[in-house]
């Protein structure tokens, strides 16, 4: 019997499917004690423990060498990657390659990098397992979420930053409002009705808080909701501009980020503004799994996509969307609160998948 399981031992030595995996082993450089050790541990002539010890031996000499890669890629033929959908792909595609060839000398595995048109298609591939991760912007990766089970790994760092403040501004002679709550009622500019800090987070804590009652379960239900609670709202267009109808006395509130002001104001206009209130974080863009994705193989994926914060290798990460680094992470802790804003407000998600999608 145990020379049967010595047998097995070997091979599973060779191939790496033990504990210790072995990515190589020369059966010349093996001593002649160690065949004779095995030898006697098959005729129960030593103990387990001391052919375990004549093993480590090997192993700590380099004449079996150890790779915790080929353990978890052993049975993984390709792992296919998507990028966020762009219109510029054609700038992507080289620098994803980069990040391929990355990936594939760390995995031992192929890496296929794809590029879609739109968020659906990753979402359906992850679904069908046609793609096993992907890069998401947050809005699309709670959705991933929500309909696939895909799960997010990481996070993206930018300037020491995981996230953003949501933020309501006014103009420093008003001192009308001074809290989100204030706004209902007044003359409102949001960014575009899938912002993140521009509209999902300010009316998805009014709505969620029951400032604000959808009557219905789709999108008209929430643009009946705007009309019925404030004076008037603009969708502006982007940050700038919302701030800039505020400055012009067009609208008595902008939704937007903490640091719009700074990028896209003047010194002087910047004096002619204040923060109402901070109404929390927006979580940065995230690296996703698919549901089905073993925990050996996403552990493996995780730890070479972590390898991209090292100085050697944080450029091949920049150079993609100009993150400084990853941070692991879950759906829970990075989205959850944010993804609940998505799903209060209604018919919100497909506007959100459609935003991405050119043909919409």
């Amino acid at each position: 019997m145990k020379t049967k399981i010595l047998g097995i031992i070997v091979i599973g030595l060779a191939v790496g499917i033990f504990a210790f995996p072995i990515s190589s082993a020369n059966p010349e450089l093996i001593p002649n004690w160690i065949k004779n050790t095995a030898g006697f541990w098959a005729n129960d002539q030593i103990s387990d423990s001391e052919f375990v010890t004549a093993l480590e031996y090997l192993i700590e000499k380099g004449t079996i060498q150890v790779s915790g890669n080929q353990l978890l890629t052993q049975n993984i033929e390709k792992l296919t990657i998507a990028f966020i959908p762009t219109e510029k792909a054609n700038v992507l595609t080289p620098k994803a390659e980069k990040f391929e060839m990355f990936l594939e000398q760390r995995l031992h595995t192929d890496v296929e990098i794809v590029v879609p048109t739109n968020y659906e298609i990753i979402i359906e591939g992850l679904t069908f397992g046609h793609i096993d991760a992907a890069f998401m912007d947050t809005g699309p990766g709670w959705i991933a979420h929500q309909r696939s089970g895909a799960e997010v790994v990481a996070a993206e760092v930018v300037q020491g930053k995981v996230n953003y403040q949501a933020t309501v501004w006014a103009k420093t002679d008003n001192d009308s409002i001074n809290s989100l709550q204030d706004t209902i009622g007044k003359r409102v500019a949001f960014t575009s009705i899938t912002g993140s800090s521009g509209f999902i987070r300010p009316m998805g804590i009014l709505v969620t808080n029951g400032d604000i009652i959808l009557n219905g379960n789709d999108l008209v239900a929430l643009e009946a909701a705007l009309k019925d609670t404030f004076e008037s709202y603009t969708f502006a267009g982007g940050y700038k501009a919302a701030l800039e109808l505020l400055l012009n006395d067009n609208v008595d509130v902008a939704f937007g980020s903490d640091i719009a002001p700074q990028k896209y104001l003047t010194p002087e206009q910047q004096k002619q503004l204040r923060i109402v209130e901070q109404i929390g974080p927006v979580p940065s863009h995230v690296f996703v799994v698919s549901a089905d994705m073993s925990e050996s193989t996403k552990t493996l994926l995780v730890n070479a996509m972590l390898e991209l914060n090292k100085d050697e290798n944080n450029q091949i990460l920049k150079d993609i969307y100009g993150a400084d680094a990853l941070l692991p992470t879950t759906t829970t802790m990075h989205i959850g609160e944010f993804g609940n804003y998505i799903d209060a407000l209604t018919g919100l998600d497909q506007k959100i998948l459609d935003k991405y999608n050119p043909q919409k």
